[in-house]
């Protein structure tokens, strides 16, 4: 091969070292390799795997140290072009290894490759209908299960053996057997899909006719569609039960009809189901689903449907975003608020903040929707960035329930000390019971009790690993440890006195089941939380029960608090209100704001109103009162001021730097040599705090310290940071790593 004619691959290599390698295409892997397909490589002693980023035609090494490329890997699909230029983003954005970006747009029952091809028999006449014709003539009587095995092949061209056995009659499958070894008859593997849908009968709906508001809507979001607006993103404000649901729909059976796909993304697996369902009724097979639920196998057929054309629209949670779509034309974000959209290891992409970054790529619309946007959506549309538009009313002209808040403090001293439900909510609860209405109870805590607490010396049971208490849940007889999954049995003498003067204090979703089940003995009672639902199908069975009205009363934790939609449910019990609000975090009244405001959404939402009942300690909070009067605007307004004024987003950026460890010095000391390397790269518009412990100082045994950067102007700090982390050395034992644009600082 001459030398003009030379082409380099530039490869990551399936290791996180954060490197691009060169190497020359062979003369018979020319046309065959190109950026985004996947290659065997020689990497020093041995082959390694690796993703092309790139197509030069020159090296800045010399042509005789570069190695060829082996192979190309067969049968393993290769990445988009414009989703390997997300991944550059996200390294270099989210402070990760290029390679760990890149694996991050592919499942790994895909990555591995190893996912086996679900296969089923098909037999087919081998011989012909004449020959069949003439062995149940002269031989039907004698071999009548042969014979009708012979007739039913006669009319397809192809058919299972379950099918097969069904329509001959024939019980036994060895006469199919006896045919395939008389060349009578041939059988042939071939690959099916694994559904998910399998079994599930969805009932065809049609677009509703848009109200007013969602016809302004539509118009804005159109106008993105079709390249007439200088925004590629809109920020759909809703409140809830206004028909966001409805607008997306629309928008997408618009994109679906001038020939492009879709994505839609949901913060929660408890949502899928029914969220896939409503698309699935309007666009039929149309819809692939992708979300942590599936089974290896099924996620493989799924990705493999969408990276074979044979779908339009995906849906799922977070790693759906990188659905293989090569038209993509519109990419919704549902509940955009969502802080479970954040990855919590590496990559630690927002899935919202990627959706823009994508739909930018591929000139794709994006919506982000939501009844409580986030600060920093709401900012970035008020600035001009993202195209504004609202929904203000319910659909049907449906009111907003009615909301209410019991002061907890005066109803303990009205009542001789706090009950888990306060008489107004005990009281509607009854009332619904009675009217054979619906009722949910919210609690974002699992668990029967927050704490083991020994009354004559004082000793509470914290984990070994973690600097937090166990929580006690009662079901199991155990303690648990939320953070790293520790459980030991619980004590029945404290550990420390032996005294049996143990109390359980502090509230779960399993107490709160317990007690309702206490106080009304005939009501039908379920709990969903994350201890309930395990089994796979768990979410769906749930609240498929509560939607046919098997369950009165539902409990559970923040995956009720949004997105459902149930009619008959008239009322929302708040237990404790003030929970978030306590978190050492920024954001914690923002998320009490949205929190309330989604759970109180799911009343109401039917011909009959909705009421909320709010029990607090805190009643005067600004959050819990804007959430009361539905004040979004206000509450807006309010927290935003506070933002710009401690530069923490939207009023600037924020990222955080962990140093984790098994020894307290090594990583205190790592911590400072970091913080000290780094001061050059700042200036005067960015404000450090730390090195410090973080705020959950061990977990899993391990100790954290962090130093919090915030501000504005962070594109070269940014850089320097993922530099120290990604290539330079730390004290052994430690390991260091940045959360960029962090939604928690604990």
């Amino acid at each position: 091969m001459s030398k003009e004619n030379r082409t380099i691959a530039r490869v990551i290599i399936d290791l996180s070292l954060d490197r691009i390698f060169d190497y020359i295409i062979p003369e018979h892997l020319m046309g065959k390799v190109f950026p985004g397909v996947q290659v065997v490589v020689p990497f020093r002693y041995s082959s390694r795997n690796g993703f092309v980023v790139s197509l030069e035609s020159e090296s800045s090494f010399p042509l005789n140290k570069i190695k060829p490329i082996r192979d190309i890997r067969q049968g393993h699909p290769s990445i988009s072009p414009p989703l390997m230029k997300l991944a550059e983003w996200m390294g270099e954005y989210y402070c990760c290894s290029r390679e760990q970006a890149v694996r991050a747009l592919l499942p790994g029952a895909v990555r591995s490759g190893r996912q086996k091809e679900k296969t089923v028999d098909i037999f087919f006449l081998k011989i012909s209908p004449e020959d069949a014709q003439k062995f149940i003539f002269e031989h039907g009587k004698r071999s009548r299960a042969k014979a009708a095995i012979l007739k039913v092949l006669m009319h397809h061209h192809g058919i299972t053996r379950e099918q097969l056995l069904k329509e001959s009659g024939v019980s036994s499958g060895s006469v199919i057997n006896d045919l395939v070894e008389m060349l009578y008859v041939e059988k042939e593997k071939k690959r099916v899909l694994r559904d998910p849908f399998e079994n599930i009968t969805v009932i065809p709906t049609k677009a509703r006719k848009p109200t007013e508001e969602q016809v302004t809507s539509l118009q804005k979001i159109g106008d993105v569609l079709d390249g007439k607006s200088s925004q590629h993103t809109v920020l759909l404000h809703g409140v809830t039960g206004s028909g966001k649901t409805e607008v997306y729909l629309q928008a997408i059976e618009k994109v679906v009809n001038a020939g492009k796909e879709a994505i839609v993304l949901v913060p929660e697996i408890s949502l899928t189901p029914q969220t896939t369902e409503r698309f699935r009724a309007r666009f039929g097979d149309f819809v692939s689903v992708l979300h942590s639920g599936l089974g290896d196998g099924e996620r493989y057929d799924e990705w493999m449907k969408i990276y074979d054309g044979k779908v339009k629209i995906a849906v799922g949670a977070r790693s759906a975003l990188f659905a293989p779509f090569r038209k993509l034309g519109l990419i919704v974000v549902d509940e955009e608020h969502e802080s479970s959209y954040k990855q919590d290891e590496a990559p630690r992409y927002h899935a919202r903040d990627v959706a823009v970054m994508r739909g930018y790529l591929e000139n794709a619309a994006v919506i982000l929707g939501s009844a409580t946007p986030s600060l920093e959506s709401m900012y970035n549309a008020e600035q001009g960035k993202y195209v504004l538009t609202e929904l203000t009313k319910r659909v049907d002209d449906f009111l907003m329930p009615e909301m209410c808040v019991v002061d907890m403090r005066t109803e303990a001293i009205e009542t001789g000390g706090a009950k888990i439900f306060s008489r107004d909510l005990a009281h509607q609860m009854y009332d619904r019971i009675t009217k054979g209405e619906q009722t949910i109870i919210f609690l974002n805590r699992r668990g029967f009790a927050t704490q083991m607490l020994c009354q004559e010396c004082g000793y509470v049971a914290e984990c070994m690993n973690c600097s937090i208490a166990y929580t006690y849940h009662k079901k199991r007889g155990c303690l648990s440890c939320h953070l790293c999954g520790t459980i030991i049995p619980a004590p029945t003498k404290c550990p420390k006195c032996s005294s049996e003067e143990i109390k359980y204090s502090g509230l779960g979703t399993e107490k709160i089941e317990a007690a309702a089940k206490k106080l009304f003995p005939t009501a039908r009672v379920a709990r969903m939380d994350s201890d309930t639902m395990t089994a796979k199908n768990s979410y769906e069975k749930t609240l498929n029960k509560f939607r046919s009205g098997r369950i009165d009363i539902l409990i559970g934790t923040q995956m009720i608090a949004k997105g459902l939609h149930f009619p008959n449910v008239t009322l929302v019990g708040i237990v404790y209100a003030d929970l978030s609000l306590h978190i050492p975090d920024f954001r914690a009244h923002e998320r009490t704001f949205q929190l309330l405001t989604q759970v109180a959404g799911r009343a109401g939402r039917g011909e009959i109103s909705g009421k909320v009942i709010v029990q607090t300690y805190t009643p005067f909070n600004p959050a819990i009162q804007y959430a009361l009067n539905h004040d979004y605007k206000g509450f807006y307004e309010e927290e935003i001021d506070i933002r710009k004024a401690l530069s923490y987003p939207p009023g600037g950026h924020l990222i955080v730097v962990y140093f984790i460890g098994l020894n307290l010095s090594d990583i205190a000391e790592s911590a400072e040599v970091f913080a000290q390397a780094v001061v050059p790269h700042l200036h005067e518009k960015i404000m450090v705090s730390g090195p410090g412990p973080a705020p959950l100082e061990r977990v899993k045994n391990k100790y954290r310290y962090q130093i919090i950067y915030r501000g504005t102007g962070l594109k070269n700090l940014r850089s320097a940071l993922r530099y120290f982390v990604l290539h330079c050395r730390h004290k052994q034992g430690v390991k260091v790593y940045i959360d960029a644009d962090a939604v928690s600082m604990t």
